[in-house]
């Protein structure tokens, strides 16, 4: 999008499909901001393992804290890509050890930097015992050049430059050989064991380590938990859930696409379906795999694959598709907002524009609309994860819809939701003052509330309820905490 080049950051997550070490891979992209940590959480969903992108000058930072959490509550196995080792950085073993402590999970680094930032020269690998050499031209430009350099010659590569920095390498080698967490591959699976690598993503050093690592170490397909048991990859019918949407993908040919993760069995074009939650029946004529912008249509597609359905205009996020019946994935989790804004359209001659753009983007999830008695009916109460959402929202209906609109702030900070947990009813709820009981679109009750002053008052006064900042699937069945 325009607005990510202007302001330099990803603003909606990503879909690459690409072929590496005789694997088929799919690689889901998530924005890094956490204004829109909520569409990272739903693509979470649809994976089988991380990799954890840490800047080497800043560690870890708050939004990957989060995130982590989330991966956790899933299961997911992580690897973490340890980033811009060629720049001034943080000392390694510090970052091994805020790694531990933060992840909480042993870390094995599969290579160790040889130097950092202007004295950086490389990593090595502690597996294959051998190093990859990263160059610098006269110029003092860089490049990547993968050539492999044994032990002897690490050394002597230091020794004609800074006898120093091969004191310390060999230092941090011995420390991890004898002190360091021995490699398990299947402690990996088990989230117990958190493979690292370093390198230089922007130089595209360190990434042929990353992916053979991957490729080698990472699980395959793997099943999904649905309503009536688990489905697993190897099920021969075919199911699948839903966990983004986006219109307008390609501006040369307007559409709606839905992202599919293929959770069992074979995908084909043209096979019969059923939608879960109405227990609809439709064929799908129309299946693509994406590469960023780019589609391709295809014929079939296997477990752990992400397709884009084209052209199926009921699909909502956290759909279920099947062959058989019964068969239903209650992956997405919903979040409550963190701000809130009244929506209306300026210019009511664009009412068609503008009310098609916001059915599309609200059920993109780029905002949420929520349901309240209000005397000005012309405004949409809605609500975000962060106020640049809002800005999405606004970008995307001028320039793809053509609509102007109209967002003006709430007299509310934030939401949280609201679960009943000995069956009392909404109408017991004691609210402070300057906060509100809403719905959203699926009927589940939000508070909205002015300030953290009344939060407390509201959980103090309110024993009876549990007022969580994320609705996972099972958070009616059993209260939730929020992250």
């Amino acid at each position: 999008m325009e607005l990510e080049k202007k302001r330099g950051i990803s603003v909606s997550s990503t879909v690459l499909n690409f072929e590496y070490g005789g694997c088929a891979v799919n690689l889901l992209d998530t924005p890094g901001h956490h204004d829109f940590s909520e569409d990272t959480y739903r693509v979470l969903t649809a994976v089988d393992f991380a990799v954890v992108v840490i800047d080497a000058a800043k560690g870890i930072e708050p939004q990957t804290r989060k995130l982590f959490d989330v991966c956790r509550y899933r299961k997911i196995p992580l690897f973490t890509f340890v980033n811009k080792m060629d720049r001034p950085s943080k000392p390694p073993l510090e970052l091994m050890d805020e790694l531990e402590k933060v992840f909480e999970i042993p870390c094995f680094p599969v290579n160790w930097p040889i130097g950092s930032g202007p004295e950086f020269k490389g990593v090595f690998n502690r597996l294959t015992k051998q190093a990859s050499l990263y160059e610098r031209t006269a110029h003092g430009s860089s490049k990547a050049r993968e050539q492999k350099l044994s032990v002897d010659e690490v050394n002597s590569l230091f020794e004609t430059t800074h006898e120093t920095s091969l004191k310390e390498f060999q230092e941090e080698l011995e420390i991890l050989d004898m002190a360091g967490t021995p490699f398990e591959p299947s402690m990996i699976l088990a989230e117990k064991l958190n493979p690292v690598l370093f390198g230089s993503a922007v130089n595209n050093f360190g990434i042929d380590s990353l992916l053979e690592t991957l490729v080698e170490y990472g699980p395959g397909a793997r099943g999904r938990q649905s309503d009536d048991g688990e489905i697993t990859a190897d099920n021969p019918d075919f199911s699948g859930f839903i966990f983004k949407i986006q219109a307008n993908l390609d501006a040369r040919h307007r559409g709606r696409t839905a992202f599919v993760r293929v959770v069992s069995g074979v995908f084909r074009r043209n096979v019969d379906v059923i939608l879960s939650r109405d227990k609809s029946r439709f064929s799908i004529t129309s299946a693509h795999r994406i590469f960023g912008r780019d589609k391709e249509l295809i014929e079939e597609a296997y477990p752990g694959d992400i397709i884009g359905i084209v052209g199926q205009d009921g699909f909502l996020i956290g759909d279920t598709i099947a062959q058989t019946e019964n068969v239903s994935f209650s992956e997405i989790p919903k979040f409550a907002p963190e701000c809130l804004a009244f929506l209306s359209n300026p210019v009511p001659s664009n009412s068609k524009k503008f009310n098609k753009g916001v059915l599309q983007l609200l059920s993109e999830g780029v905002a949420h609309q929520m349901k309240w008695n209000d005397a000005h009916s012309q405004r949409m109460l809605i609500g975000a994860v962060g106020p640049l959402q809002f800005d999405v929202l606004k970008y995307r209906l001028e320039t793809e819809y053509t609509a102007d609109c109209r967002i003006e702030p709430g007299q509310w900070v934030f939401g949280r939701y609201c679960i009943s947990t000995n069956g009392k009813p909404e109408s017991d709820l004691l609210l402070p003052s300057g906060s509100i009981l809403v719905h959203d679109t699926s009927g589940d009750a939000i508070v909205l509330l002015p300030d953290q002053w009344t939060l407390k008052y509201l959980t103090e006064k309110n024993p009876d309820f549990t007022f969580p900042t994320i609705l996972r699937p099972d958070s009616k069945l059993q209260a939730q905490v929020a992250l």
